[in-house]
C-alpha cells in the first residue's frame, strides 16, 4: 500500500511538472482617479482570487478611428495670448505633444460663435462676389494658436471647420441669430466655404472637413445660429456646396451633415442618405451630446451607421455646459454635482435625461459608449477657458479641460483633461475598434488596435471599490486592478 501511494504521489508530481504555465500578457497600465492619480503609470497590483474576466477579440473589427481632440475657439486662443510664454507653451504642449494628450482631431469655427469676443464675418455686407473676403479676424488669435499646435504635433492633426451662421445679409431675418439662408445666396455661401479653405491654406493650414451648419435646429436664437431642415441641408449640399467644392478642386475636403444632438439623428440620416444622389457629397454625419447627461443613444448611432456604413460618424462638440468652472478643485470633477442646460428648464417629460452627474464620468462614459457604437471621432469644445467659463460675448459660461487665470498667469489642468488624454494619447488615428467580452456589467470598457499592432483598452470604474481584472488575449493573461472611481488605459504592445 505504501509503495502504491509513493508511485501515485510521484505521478501527480510529474503530471504537475508537465502542465505549462499560462503565458503572461505584457501590459502597461495608466490611471486617473479620484484618489489622485493623473495619468500615472501603475505597476503594483494586489492579487485577487476571483478577478473579473475580460477577453479581447482582435479578429472582431469595427470602425477605424479618425481621432480625438478639442476645439480652437477665439476665446481659447485669445486666453493663450494673455498668458506668459511659459504657460502658453505648457498648454500647447499638453494638448499636442507626444508627451501630452497628442490630439489628432480638432474643430474651429467659421465666422464668429458664442465663444468669440464679438460677432464678425469674413466679408463686407452685400458683397455677393466675396471680393472683400478675408480671415483677418482670425489672424490675432486662432491662426497663431493653430500654427503653434502644428509646430508641436509630431503626427499632425485634422481640423473640422463649422459655421454658426452665414453673414446676416444672406439670411431671411437679417440677424446673427436664427433665420434661414435665402435660396438666392446658396451659391454665394457655398463659395464662401471655398474661400475659407483657400485663406487658411495660404496660412499653411489645411482644412480636413467642414460641417454644413452648427446646430441647424437652432439654439433658441441665443447666439449665432442659422436653421436648416434635413431636406434643406441636403438640397444645399447636393446642388450647391458639394458641386462648388468639387469644381474648385476641393473635393477631398470632407462634408459632414447635421451637427447637433443625437436624439434627432435618425430623421436626419434618413434624408441625407435616402439615395445615392443625396448622399454623394456627404462624407459623414456630425453629432453633439447635449440631449442627455448620461444617455449615449446607441440605437440612433447604430441606425446611422447602418444607413451609411462607409461614412464617418463624428462627435464634434461636447462640454460641461451649464457650470462656471471650479478652480483648483479636483474633487468637484469627481463628484455628482455637475448639471447641464436641462437641469433647470428642460421640459418635464425630458427632465429624467438631465440629472446631476460626475463630470469625469460623463466624458469617459460617453466616449466609451460612442466607440462601442460606431463613432470614429470625438471632439471636445473649448480647450481653454477662464475662471468665469469664458470669455463669451453672450455670457454662455461653460467648463473646459484647462482653466486659466490670465491676470495671475496661472493654469489649472482639470481631471477632464486627463480623462480625454486616456483616449487621444493611446488610441491613434486609423486604430480599429475591436471586440471585448466584459465580465462585469458595472465596468465600461472599449478597446482598439493601433496601426503599430499595440492594443489600447480603456476601462471606467464608476464604483467606489477597487475591481480586480484578468485580461485575456490569444491565450495570454494579465492580472491587474482598477481603483474605485477611476479611468484606466491598458496598453498591450505590438500584437501583429
Amino acid at each position: 500500500m505504501l509503495k502504491t501511494t509513493t508511485y501515485l504521489t510521484l505521478f501527480i508530481i510529474m503530471l504537475s511538472a508537465c502542465e505549462k504555465p499560462v503565458p503572461q500578457l505584457p501590459i502597461e497600465v495608466y490611471e486617473t482617479s479620484a484618489s489622485g492619480n493623473k495619468l500615472n503609470k501603475i505597476d503594483q497590483f494586489e492579487k485577487a482570487e476571483n478577478p473579473i474576466a475580460v477577453k479581447l477579440s482582435p479578429d472582431q473589427k469595427f470602425q477605424k478611428i479618425t481621432g480625438f481632440g478639442g476645439s480652437f475657439t477665439e476665446s481659447t486662443a485669445y486666453l493663450l495670448n494673455q498668458l506668459g510664454d511659459e504657460n502658453r507653451k505648457k498648454i500647447i504642449d499638453a494638448y499636442f505633444s507626444e508627451e501630452g494628450a497628442n490630439y489628432s482631431l480638432t474643430r474651429t469655427h467659421i465666422n464668429s460663435c458664442d465663444f468669440s469676443l464679438s460677432q464678425y464675418a469674413y466679408v463686407e455686407d452685400d458683397d455677393t462676389e466675396l471680393a472683400s473676403f478675408s480671415v483677418e479676424p482670425d489672424m490675432d488669435d486662432i491662426i497663431p494658436m493653430i500654427k503653434d499646435a502644428q509646430a508641436t504635433s509630431k503626427d499632425g492633426f485634422r481640423i473640422i471647420s463649422s459655421p454658426w451662421t452665414a453673414p446676416p445679409w444672406m439670411k431671411d431675418n437679417k440677424a446673427w441669430t436664427g433665420g434661414k439662408l435665402l435660396p438666392e445666396y446658396y451659391d454665394v455661401w457655398a463659395m464662401y466655404f471655398s474661400k475659407y479653405i483657400d485663406a487658411y491654406k495660404e496660412q499653411g493650414i489645411d482644412i480636413w472637413g467642414l460641417t454644413v451648419e452648427n446646430e441647424p435646429l437652432g439654439n433658441d436664437s441665443n447666439w449665432e445660429s442659422m436653421h436648416f431642415t434635413p431636406e434643406e441641408m441636403t438640397e444645399f449640399v447636393m446642388n450647391h456646396m458639394g458641386p462648388t467644392l468639387e469644381k474648385e478642386g476641393k473635393g477631398d475636403v470632407k462634408i459632414l451633415g447635421y451637427d447637433q444632438n443625437r436624439e434627432h439623428l435618425s430623421e436626419w440620416v434618413d434624408v441625407m442618405y435616402a439615395s445615392e444622389e443625396s448622399s454623394e457629397y456627404y462624407a459623414g454625419t456630425a453629432i453633439h451630446w447635449y440631449a442627455s447627461t448620461f444617455e449615449v443613444f446607441p440605437e440612433e448611432l447604430q441606425n446611422a451607421h447602418a444607413k451609411a456604413p462607409d461614412k464617418h460618424l463624428i462627435q464634434t462638440e461636447a462640454c460641461v455646459d451649464a457650470e462656471v468652472p471650479h478652480w483648483q478643485d479636483d474633487a468637484w470633477y469627481w463628484s455628482k454635482e455637475g448639471t447641464d442646460w436641462g437641469w433647470d428648464w428642460a421640459p418635464e417629460e425630458d427632465k429624467h435625461m438631465h440629472p446631476k452627474y460626475v463630470p469625469v464620468y460623463r466624458y469617459a462614459r460617453d466616449i466609451i459608449g460612442c466607440m462601442n457604437n460606431w463613432v470614429d471621432g470625438w471632439v471636445d469644445w473649448n480647450m481653454v477657458l477662464d475662471r468665469q467659463g469664458g470669455p463669451n460675448w453672450f455670457k454662455n459660461w461653460c467648463v473646459a479641460p484647462v482653466i486659466v487665470d490670465p491676470e495671475a498667469d496661472e493654469v489649472y489642468f482639470t481631471p477632464i483633461y486627463y480623462t480625454l488624454a486616456h483616449f487621444s494619447k493611446f488610441v491613434r488615428p486609423d486604430a480599429e475598434v475591436i471586440g471585448v467580452d466584459n465580465g462585469d456589467d458595472e465596468l465600461l470598457i472599449t478597446a482598439a488596435q493601433n496601426t503599430d499592432g499595440s492594443i489600447a483598452v480603456v476601462i471606467l470604474n464608476q464604483g467606489a471599490d477597487q475591481k480586480s481584472i484578468q485580461l485575456e488575449l490569444a491565450g495570454q493573461k494579465a492580472d491587474f486592478s482598477v481603483s474605485g472611481q477611476a479611468i484606466q488605459t491598458v496598453i498591450i504592445p505590438n500584437q501583429i
